[in-house]
């Protein structure tokens, strides 16, 4: 998958990424391809995490059958 990501220069001099299509998804580095290493993260994280909710509320719904597709 492919996420557009913004970044600008912190008043410290630190990079600050956000991915706008993943809300809260936000991270930093030193430098740009800290910045950049680290928002990978934060968005595999932002994902992961959003995934859990979903299972989670599924589990009491013994009708639909529980799938695993990667991408």
């Amino acid at each position: 998958m492919m996420f557009h990501i913004t970044k600008e220069v912190a008043e410290d001099g630190w990079i600050v990424v956000e991915c706008p299509a993943l809300p809260g998804c936000v991270s930093q580095g030193k430098d740009e391809k800290e910045a950049l290493e680290n928002i990978k993260e934060a968005i595999t994280a932002w994902l992961w995490a959003e995934d859990q909710k979903a299972v989670a509320a599924l589990r009491g719904d013994m009708k639909k059958e529980e799938l695993v597709v990667a991408i």
